[in-house]
């Protein structure tokens, strides 16, 4: 059932989202060649509990860690752990807090140190991806537009979508009604209303498509061992365009040195 939210409740969801993003661009200024995940782990969780928040993630369905730290072919909901982060990798950093009882939920892919050109392109790629299934986010649309927005970016642009994992409904709870597919057709899919809140979050694959869960239980890892990179804004539907509750803002200003 979709649960659709007043605009009192979006703006509590807000609040929850951008400081998502203060997370990640806290994360972004510690990401780089020597730090291990679960480094960067640790100073997200501090920095959530110190901003009166939750860590949304943390001991879900027994997940142990604030963040899902995905590098390189891990697609998305790797563990924080040992793994030292090398010069050249791409890591998938994805968070979620609970704050005045509403969630927020936010990923960005980073760079570690000198990424090969092709790898770049993957996270501009996947970024625009995610940006075009938001410009479909508008009352009168369906889910369909966005999802066929987001599948038709990555496949012209040569790279694949992966299809078992989605984005979802946002709110009281982390994952919420509809599901929100990154491959589809226009015209199809539950009704995009106001006051619907969604989470778009397109993964995509430098190589085929195909994925594997790891023995541990979480960790979902490209079948083919290549790259993959994962971009999630929390947005709710708007009339003309969507409110884009998160930011990337904050964490664009220390990749660009600002």
């Amino acid at each position: 059932m979709i649960r659709y939210k007043t605009k009192e409740e979006i703006e509590l969801i807000r609040i929850s989202s951008l400081l998502v993003g203060k997370t990640l661009a806290v994360v972004a200024s510690e990401i780089k060649p020597g730090v291990s995940t679960a480094a960067i782990d640790k100073i997200a969780e501090t920095f959530i509990l110190d901003n009166g928040a939750k860590p949304a993630f943390k001991n879900y369905r027994g997940f142990p860690g604030t963040l899902c730290v995905s590098p390189n072919a891990q697609v998305v909901h790797g563990m924080p752990g040992k793994y030292i982060l090398q010069d050249g990798d791409i890591i998938s950093v994805d968070c979620g807090v609970l704050m005045n009882g509403f969630y927020g939920d936010s990923a960005y892919t980073f760079p570690v140190g000198n990424v090969k050109p092709e790898i770049l392109r993957l996270l501009r790629v996947t970024k625009e991806s995610l940006y075009k299934g938001l410009e479909k986010a508008i009352v009168g649309g369906r889910i369909g537009d966005i999802s066929e927005a987001v599948q038709f970016h990555a496949e012209s642009n040569g790279f694949s979508i992966v299809r078992e994992l989605v984005g979802h409904g946002v709110g009281k709870n982390l994952h919420e009604d509809p599901e929100v597919a990154n491959y589809g057709r226009k015209g199809t899919g539950p009704k995009l209303a106001e006051g619907l809140v969604i989470a778009i979050e397109p993964m995509v694959n430098f190589g085929k498509r195909t994925i594997r869960q790891e023995k541990d239980g979480w960790t979902i890892t490209t079948a083919d061992g290549l790259p993959s990179a994962h971009f999630e804004h929390t947005i709710a539907v708007g009339m003309n365009k969507p409110d884009i509750l998160s930011s990337f803002d904050e964490i664009e200003k220390v990749l660009n040195g600002n």
